[in-house]
């Protein structure tokens, strides 16, 4: 099958953690035979800023991580999409990219009537931004690929879309999986960008203030740490390391003990169930990991047995404590969590599911009406 998949980017994942799922989908989809091409912006916001903030070597280890994709960049003005769609069999257009080319897609697929065409949504603005959603015009698209089964349920209620499929993310785990050999260098790290206000009293509740009562050695990584936070990380003794690039994920967390997960508030609030691709790849790497309050509503993990979930700093310091010093505690939950990820949540899971999505398209003619 030959397929096109357009990106907002995937060589980079500056402030874009999207990037890692998608990925890993591509590179499990050639691994199984199929013809992959990712398009992406020339000058993409993402790209532009890591270039900006770390020059070209980020994209030389991007080219050395994942050999396989094949990457076309353009630009939207002067793009000829005919040309990207001739004999395309499977078009997949990721939610953070220009509403222009949303449509452009969506439009001239009316002249390709063998063509399955997927719009895929992996973030919260269906609840925080639906004006920006508004913006997309996806009657011309057969479906939607939406990562928690409430987004899913949005989309039908809407009435924006024909059909609408719960797809989470997933782990690719033949770049995350554990690095146990890795020495020591701290008790907790934390891999993840600040939050846009949308979890700072969390993030101070969570974690800085149960690092600073238990005198951790931890690292922070990410972006967009505005002054305060990093006046904030510096009190408390926490080292702020900056970026990270994904694939070097893994052996970060292969050097420190525990790592926890801080929902930013929408996902909490207005879509539970939805884990964000941080956690299928921290317990994929084998990493005990706990977690501040969050509502597995579709029962992804076993709470308690691949996870922690606290309900207050308190009882985050509480949990930190023991997994630190309970040895068999923490073997037990990296354990759990690996071999749930290995059961369920891989990229090649996905890829089974997207083929089975795309089985289904395929049967029904994937006709698309108006709506």
């Amino acid at each position: 099958m030959r397929i096109v998949m357009f990106y907002h980017s995937a060589r980079s994942d500056w402030n874009h953690g999207n990037a890692h799922f998608l990925r890993g989908v591509a590179t499990e989809l050639l691994s199984r035979g199929h013809g992959v091409t990712i398009y992406e912006p020339e000058n993409s916001w993402s790209f532009q800023n890591l270039v900006a903030e770390d020059g070209q070597m980020p994209l030389q280890k991007f080219r050395a991580a994942y050999p396989s994709l094949k990457i076309v960049t353009y630009d939207l003005a002067t793009f000829e999409l005919e040309k990207a769609l001739d004999g395309i069999d499977l078009v997949i257009v990721h939610e953070w990219n220009d509403p222009q080319l949303v449509e452009n897609v969506g439009r001239y697929r009316r002249q390709l009537p063998n063509c399955r065409l997927l719009f895929h949504d992996t973030h919260h603005r269906m609840v925080t931004a639906p004006e920006n959603m508004s913006a997309y015009e996806l009657q011309d698209y057969d479906g939607v690929l939406a990562y928690g089964r409430v987004l899913q349920q949005m989309y039908e209620a809407g009435g924006r879309v024909r059909r609408a499929w719960t797809w989470h993310e997933g782990a690719d785990t033949r770049v995350f999986f554990p690095r146990r050999d890795q020495p020591k260098r701290g008790d907790l790290v934390w891999i993840g960008n600040w939050g846009d206000g949308e979890r700072t009293a969390e993030i101070m509740e969570f974690l800085i203030k149960p690092i600073q009562a238990l005198s951790l050695r931890a690292r922070f990584h990410g972006v967009r740490y505005p002054a305060d936070a990093c006046d904030a990380l510096a009190k408390a003794g926490i080292e702020y390391a900056g970026w990270l690039p994904n694939f070097e994920a893994p052996e970060v967390f292969g050097q420190f003990k525990v790592t926890v997960h801080v929902p930013r508030r929408p996902y909490v609030e207005a879509l539970p169930g939805i884990p964000t691709i941080r956690v299928f790849e921290a317990m994929a790497c084998g990493i005990p990991l706990i977690c501040s309050p969050w509502c597995d509503v579709e029962e992804l993990f076993n709470p308690g047995r691949d996870l922690l979930v606290v309900r207050n700093g308190k009882e985050m310091a509480r949990a930190l404590r023991s997994v630190l010093h309970e040895n068999e505690l923490a073997r037990e939950l990296a354990q759990n969590a690996l071999n749930t990820i290995l059961t369920r949540h891989t990229c090649a899971h996905r890829v089974d599911e997207l083929l089975a999505i795309d089985a289904q398209l395929r049967s029904s003619g994937a006709k698309t009406s108006k709506i």
